[in-house]
């Protein structure tokens, strides 16, 4: 549809609304896997390293390897409808995963839905960009970014709730469906709404791009990511050693503390859910109130600041959590492992939209999540099951892997991200003439 002028303030946060419920649900379909380790390898007869796939490579391949067209088209097309009908799909796809009887049909499933949330990040990311101007871009980035806590809170307390509800009776049998088994009725649940939120996308107008701007080539991507290499590699490299980290600990933590403490799956999913989608929520809207704070004082590389922030607190709690004599002690030391772990994320979008111009801001976007998604997706569930099956060959190990993958991870986050400041920095100025 055409452009509309500048539009109020209100709407704005509407359309940041919209977008943060695509979001959740992108991250429900994502993470639900994470609760259902054990009946799912017990009926596949799949090991730790395999179900990784499922929760990594499977989702994460296509994701980034489809986002870079999709950020093409995305500066050139309608965004809105693009990501309506990249809502629709993953959604329809997350239902097709309850379909699923086998390993081989269960990973294609997974497949499409990485298919489908490719849509949503880049074209967000300039969506906002759009609405937006940059002192106020980081807090509507970390609102955007609270689906990611909020979603991924849900897909823990759903899936504990439903395996711990529906495993002692067996086969659940479903309308239109049949008999299936009781993980697969958890992706029906999730999926399913999915569609609903797709709808909401029809009352969404697309924004006016900024005057003077145009579609660039990739060629032209590729030149200007060539001249400020070490900034825009910094910015990547860095946040996706972050997010490596905390996909690792999203995937394996509850499987941790249902074989390290004994707990059920409910039990690890609820205190998992309600700590992500309370400490977590707190401390993506910190992180991003303290890059706008950065923003207004004139300090360009605050994003980045952020993100060392962030890592530091990581690197301190969430290599303490994992060698509690109890279960509570280990709960209390992930109170700050999900503050710290959220802390960078409006902030790291917020960056990703910066440090590229307006005429390739999609694009830019979905460079910054391809080197994001296949370091943090691929990378985060599998590194952690590989160093439990390979390096302790025991599953009650996962404690360890955790562990190790954490300091390896945030040291190597930290020291990117301080090497990248003072280039990020000569990148913003350059762009602001």
């Amino acid at each position: 549809m055409p452009s509309a002028p500048r539009v109020s303030n209100r709407y704005a946060w509407y359309v940041v609304g919209v977008l943060t419920l695509a979001n959740l649900a992108g991250w429900v379909d994502r993470l639900i896997l994470s609760l259902m380790v054990a009946p799912i390898r017990r009926d596949l007869g799949i090991s730790d390293t395999q179900m990784s796939l499922l929760m990594g490579l499977a989702f994460s391949v296509f994701y980034t390897v489809l986002g870079l067209p999709l950020g093409w088209l995305a500066d050139r097309a309608n965004r809105r409808t693009l990501m309506g009908w990249g809502v629709a799909a993953w959604s329809v796809m997350t239902s097709a995963c309850g379909l699923a009887g086998t390993y081989g049909r269960l990973l294609l499933a997974r497949v499409g839905v990485g298919v489908g949330e490719a849509t949503l990040n880049p074209a967000a990311t300039s969506f906002l960009a759009d609405y937006f101007p940059p002192e106020r871009l980081g807090t509507a980035m970390s609102v955007y970014s609270l689906g990611t806590f909020v979603g991924s809170g849900l897909a823990y307390v759903i899936g504990g709730a439903v395996v711990g509800t529906l495993e002692a009776q067996g086969r659940v049998v479903l309308p239109l469906v049949g008999a299936v088994r009781p993980w697969q009725t958890a992706f029906f649940a999730v999926g399913l709404p999915g569609l609903l939120i797709a709808l909401l996308f029809l009352t969404v107008r697309e924004p006016p791009r900024q005057p003077g701007t145009h579609g660039a080539s990739m060629g032209e991507l590729f030149a200007y990511v060539r001249r400020n290499l070490r900034a825009f590699a910094c910015n990547s490299i860095g946040f996706s050693l972050s997010a490596m980290v905390n996909f690792g600990i999203a995937a394996w933590l509850a499987t941790f503390m249902i074989r390290h403490y004994e707990w059920t799956a409910a039990r690890a999913g609820t205190v998992q859910g309600v700590l992500t989608m309370t400490v977590g929520v707190a401390g993506v809207l910190a992180g991003g109130w303290l890059a706008d704070r950065y923003a207004r004082r004139g300090v360009t590389d605050g994003p980045l600041r952020v993100g060392v922030v962030g890592a530091v607190g990581m690197l301190i709690s969430a290599t303490a959590y994992p060698f509690m004599p109890s279960a509570w002690l280990a709960v209390a030391w992930l109170v700050p492992v999900n503050f710290f772990a959220a802390f960078p994320w409006g902030a790291a979008n917020a960056a990703a939209a910066e440090v590229v111009p307006a005429s390739m801001r999609a694009q830019g976007a979905a460079v910054y999540f391809f080197v994001l998604s296949l370091v943090s997706s691929t990378l985060g569930p599998t590194l952690v099951a590989v160093i439990t099956d390979y390096v302790f060959h025991a599953d009650s190990a996962v404690g360890y892997s955790l562990a190790i993958a954490n300091v390896v991870g945030m040291s190597a986050a930290i020291a990117v991200l301080l090497y990248g400041m003072p280039a990020y920095r000569r990148t913003i100025a350059a762009l602001r003439g």
